[in-house]
């Protein structure tokens, strides 16, 4: 996986816990598709400024992940999306493997109104749409992309 998208990883897990340890960060990466070792973890903790405090680790403050933003969905969809299926109000996109959390995440940061949300694995992303209609248009748009 880039480091990029590693790192970014790593911020997000930050926003949804505390890590005590290294170890901690480094199991929570790997339930999210990341294979990390030690020496990598400690080589991103240090490039993203993180902070060893009581509640374990931390952002600096005021660091809003500037410079770890995702590519633009487009592109993300465009070079790791195979497939897009509808069920009801559901999508499930298949890409290849190791792609659907980078991809989902980037969905989620769209905003569109037809996406309520995203759950993924290591090569599926479920999404949730308000209703059959708006999966639809999703669908349509999702596939657009793929050209």
């Amino acid at each position: 996986m880039n480091k990029t998208l590693r790192q970014r990883a790593i911020l997000d897990a930050l926003k949804h816990g505390s890590f005590a340890s290294q170890e901690d960060l480094q199991r929570a990466m790997r339930k999210r598709g990341f294979r990390v070792g030690q020496a990598t973890l400690s080589r991103d903790i240090r490039d993203l400024n993180l902070a060893k405090t009581p509640r374990g680790y931390a952002a600096p403050q005021g660091d809003n992940g500037v410079g770890m933003a995702l590519p633009p969905v487009s592109r993300l969809v465009r070079e790791f999306v195979l497939d897009v299926r509808s069920a009801q109000n559901l999508l499930v996109v298949k890409t290849i493997v190791g792609s659907a959390q980078p991809v989902a995440a980037a969905l989620d940061e769209t905003d569109w109104p037809e996406l309520v949300g995203t759950i993924a694995g290591d090569d599926t992303i479920l999404i949730v749409c308000p209703d059959k209609d708006e999966a639809r248009k999703l669908a349509g748009r999702i596939e657009e992309m793929l050209g």
